[in-house]
Order: structure tokens, then C-alpha cells, then sequence
């Protein structure tokens, strides 16, 4: 149901085998962990509560909040009495959009019956936040552009950052921001890091991490030159349809098969960002010309 892997000295990472490879991870202590973003399903953060309370024997103190994505918060309320920690948009987004998406969710899904929404007790919107588990300093500080609440944690001794969404295998900036992201990924670069533990996928090892900054960066500056030029054409949609997940330097395979998905996404959305308004397709410019139509007949 879940991948285990120990990153270093009481440092895991936990990666879902049912939804997106969505990943969540844990620094351990003598007497109590820290959580970091739980998993999309309720059975995989309840397989890692039993492991960190059963298997090691200590009990979740605190939980960090990456972001307020359903598949990195949602799983808040199964680790009743944790002291939760995110950015104040965190707790603002997961009050209003968590709150209707999960009832939303909950029509439709028995799984998510039990689950609640619970709210970040402790937020932090500037420089650093630290925290001390044992032997290890954990590091909070803001890292958006996948989302504008998106924060980091770096296990100081170790070198190993769980970076949250801002780095995934393809970037996604539907609910966030391409400069955003483009600074984020350049500050993890200059970071010296061992390893990254991103929000989707694989932990992209030490000697991964050069290539895998430049092929993010090459990829979102791909993005931000098809949308320019979608942008001189009478249907921009027919120009963003074009426009592969390939050609732009990722693979489709990539996130479980649903980069070439999420590619489309962030084109649509990109250009919404860029321009105040979505890409027409014919038929759409068709369709508005029809209604208009209609109405003089009237």
C-alpha cells in the first residue's frame, strides 16, 4: 500500500502506491516524531501512524503542512492531540476550499467518511521556523510557486529536504505561480543538498539533483514560450493542444502517467495567469458567435 524508505538516521519518507506517488515523511526522536503532509487515503496515513506509534514506539508530536492539498493535509485528523504546523494560507485554504471539497468528496467516497478537516494550530508566513527532534533541526521556511503557501523542511544534519510540491517530477503550477516556482527551484539548487524528498515521485538522490533543477527549469521556460506564442494566434487553444508533454522536455509517465494530464493543465492555466483570460478554441469562438445569434432573434 505504501513504500517505506529510511533516507537516514531516524529520517523516512513514505510514498503511496495508490494516488499520484504522492509522498509524506517523518523525523524520529527518542520520545516523539514529527510528520511531514500525510498521504492521500485514509488507510496509507493510518499504515504510517502504526509504524511510527507501534513500530517505533513514539508517539506523533507535530505535523507539518506542506500545502493545503488534499493528499498532503487531509490526514490531520487521524493523530488526535499533534500540534500542526503551516503556512497561515495553509489554514485559511484548508478552512474554506479543504472544508467544501471534502463534503464535496464525501457524496461520492465512502473511504472519506471518518475523515475531518483539522486546522494548523501554529503558522509561519516569513523567514524560518525551527524545530528540534532529538539530535535533528528541522528548518520551516516559505517555498511557493506550486502553491502560494507551499513551505520546506530541511533536516539541517542530514542535508535531506522534503521540498513539498515544489519539486515534483513534472512542475504544476495550476494553483500556484511560474516565477514563484522558477526562484524556488533555483534556492533548492544552491541549497547543497544530499537528497530531495519531492511531493510526487522518487527522492532524487545527490548527484540527481543538478540535472533534475535544470530539467524543471528547462521545462517551465518550454511552458512560458508556447504560451507566448499561442498568444499571437487567433485560436491559442489549437496551439496549446499541440504542444506535447514531450516537446517540452518531460515524459508522460511521469507521476503515475498523469504528467501528460497535468501538462495540459498547466498550459490552460499559464495562460489564464499570463493574459486574464482562458485560450479560445474554434468552437468555442463558434459557440459565443451562435449565442449571439440567438439573442438578435429574440
Amino acid at each position: 500500500m505504501i513504500q517505506r524508505e529510511r533516507i537516514a538516521d531516524n529520517v523516512y519518507s513514505f510514498q503511496s502506491d495508490l494516488y499520484a506517488q504522492v509522498t509524506a515523511g517523518a523525523v524520529v526522536g527518542p520520545n516523539w516524531a514529527v510528520l511531514i503532509d500525510t498521504l492521500a487515503l485514509p488507510e496509507e496515513t493510518l499504515a504510517i501512524r502504526d509504524f511510527i506509534e507501534q513500530e517505533l514506539n513514539v508517539p506523533v508530536r507535530y505535523i507539518i503542512n506542506t500545502h493545503s492539498h488534499a493528499d498532503h493535509a487531509w490526514g490531520n485528523c487521524f493523530f488526535p492531540g499533534s500540534t500542526i504546523i503551516a503556512h497561515p494560507l495553509c489554514r485559511q485554504l484548508l478552512d474554506t476550499k479543504g472544508r467544501g471539497s471534502l463534503d464535496e468528496l464525501r457524496k461520492n467516497n465512502i473511504a472519506f467518511r471518518n475523515v475531518k478537516i483539522v486546522l494548523p494550530q501554529m503558522t509561519f508566513s516569513e523567514g524560518e521556523f525551527n524545530l528540534r527532534v532529538g539530535k535533528k533541526t528541522l528548518t520551516l521556511f516559505p517555498l511557493p510557486g506550486h502553491s502560494p503557501d507551499n513551505v520546506a523542511v530541511l533536516v539541517e544534519e542530514d542535508r535531506v529536504l522534503f521540498a513539498g510540491d515544489a519539486a515534483m517530477p513534472l512542475p504544476y503550477i495550476v494553483d500556484g505561480n511560474i516565477d514563484d516556482l522558477t526562484t524556488s527551484l533555483k534556492k533548492i539548487g544552491r541549497m547543497g543538498l544530499e537528497n530531495i524528498v519531492q511531493g510526487h515521485g522518487d527522492i532524487v538522490l545527490r548527484g540527481e539533483i543538478d540535472n533534475f533543477i535544470k530539467e524543471n527549469l528547462n521545462y517551465l521556460s518550454n511552458i512560458r514560450k508556447v504560451v507566448r506564442k499561442a498568444s499571437r494566434r487567433k485560436y491559442p487553444q489549437e496551439v496549446l493542444e499541440e504542444a506535447t508533454v514531450e516537446s517540452c522536455g518531460k515524459s508522460r509517465v511521469l507521476i503515475g502517467g498523469l504528467a501528460a494530464e497535468l501538462h495540459k493543465r498547466n498550459l490552460r492555466a499559464l495562460y489564464r495567469q499570463l493574459f486574464g483570460e482562458p485560450p479560445v478554441a474554434p468552437e468555442e469562438e463558434d459557440e459565443y458567435y451562435e449565442e449571439e445569434e440567438e439573442e438578435e432573434e429574440e
